[in-house]
């Protein structure tokens, strides 16, 4: 695929200064005594006082920690925000989001969601008297038909986990916000701020998996809550030192680092996406391939209308059974078979429980794939697919496995 600039294909041009925020802000070397270039890694978990109560910035590891102020400051101008906070797991970060509410207030949830939040609302939050209703905010008519006095927040994701539905955050937003006691989030994890912000588009809470695109790694576990309102940032802030779910240092300084890095890896995962999705697109082994930047996805125009670019991430079906699946995915080189997303290897996962689909009927032939975004050449994941999905067609066509 020749390499385009993802403005030329249509998409939202790249937010300004990107790059020049995710090395310098919060990485003030004039915070340091030693002037260090890089951000410390402050491991105490208690500060000396100047005097009985007179604390100098940091009491308490667990209420503020040197190097999670960095990563905070950091994440919160990506994402066009003015406060941020990080949690010890995206999970984290949805429990205190979801703390936030009482007994007897209703969430909506888009029905086609994380399999981890999906199975934490419908076994876990219910047993505290929320309630939750399962919604397809894809469809704008019948979020605002949910809609109900008990009502206090919606939940959504965009694109969605595994199906890759694009949602109009700015159309949610006007129906939610004609109540003004109704908290609108947004889970960006599939995104990232690179190419889409919410709270631009009207979210009250751009949350996200810091484990995927964030820290581009995968050795680290995080979650990423910013948003703009004082008093919503004042009332999380608290909640997060009061629930304890936060971070280690480590992992906030590694998290760090990897946004120095994430406007490069975002590039790559756009380029070697848009290459296995076009080719996926054209192998007649393959039966459907959803992916955001194609125009054959049903929200194309909504993507670009959205987002600067698309990620990595790609749904398709192979055509056959799922024994079909299973062979194309044991004999798989380049692509590890394994959980999670956003690092720089290749991952495919078949997502057969209910929890990965959320409760939806899915096709027993779907994959999940993610090319990786800086390490390997489009060309090899393509060369590598078409093999294997070609010698798939062989033994389809023998009924070998039929």
């Amino acid at each position: 695929m020749q390499e385009k600039d993802a403005s030329s294909q249509g998409f939202l041009p790249h937010f300004q200064h990107f790059a020049t925020q995710a090395i310098h802000v919060g990485q003030e070397p004039e915070q340091w005594t030693s002037r260090a270039v890089v951000p410390l890694i402050s491991l105490s978990t208690t500060f000396k006082q100047a005097a009985p109560g007179q604390h100098s910035g940091f009491e308490y590891s667990r209420s503020g920690n040197p190097t999670r102020n960095c990563l905070e400051k950091a994440v919160a101008a990506l994402d066009g925000a003015k406060y941020c906070l990080a949690f010890a797991s995206g999970l984290a970060a949805t429990v205190t989001i979801t703390h936030l509410l009482k007994a007897g207030d209703q969430i909506i949830c888009m029905d086609d969601v994380y399999g981890g939040t999906n199975r934490y609302f419908r076994q876990v939050a219910s047993e505290f008297g929320l309630k939750i209703s399962f919604v397809d905010c894809s469809k704008i008519k019948l979020l605002e038909a949910a809609i109900t006095p008990e009502t206090k927040l919606v939940w959504i994701e965009t694109p969605t986990n595994p199906v890759l539905k694009m949602i109009d955050i700015e159309a949610c937003a006007h129906i939610v916000h004609k109540r003004g006691d109704i908290i609108l989030v947004v889970d960006n994890t599939f995104m990232s701020p690179y190419f889409q912000r919410p709270l631009a588009l009207g979210a009250d809470i751009c949350m996200c998996s810091a484990t995927k695109y964030m820290n581009g790694h995968s050795d680290v576990v995080m979650g990423l809550v910013s948003v703009n309102c004082e008093r919503l940032h004042n009332r999380l802030r608290f909640l997060q030192n009061s629930l304890g779910a936060v971070p280690s240092p480590l992992d906030c300084y590694l998290c760090n680092r990897g946004l120095k890095t994430l406007h490069v890896r975002m590039e790559k995962h756009f380029k070697n996406g848009m290459a296995v999705a076009q080719f996926l697109e054209s192998n007649p082994g393959v039966e459907k391939v959803i992916y955001p930047g194609l125009p054959s996805h049903p929200q194309h125009e909504l993507a670009k209308r959205q987002c600067t670019g698309c990620t990595g991430m790609i749904t398709f079906y192979i055509k056959g059974t799922l024994q079909h699946a299973e062979i194309f995915l044991k004999n798989l080189k380049l692509f590890t078979l394994a959980e999670s997303l956003g690092g720089f290897e290749s991952l495919v996962e078949l997502p057969l429980n209910q929890e990965a689909v959320s409760g939806l009927q899915m096709k027993c032939c779907h994959v999940h794939i993610q090319p990786a975004g800086g390490l390997k050449e489009s060309v090899q994941s393509v060369r590598r697919l078409c093999v294997l999905l070609c010698k798939l067609q062989i033994i389809t066509l023998n009924r070998e496995v039929l």
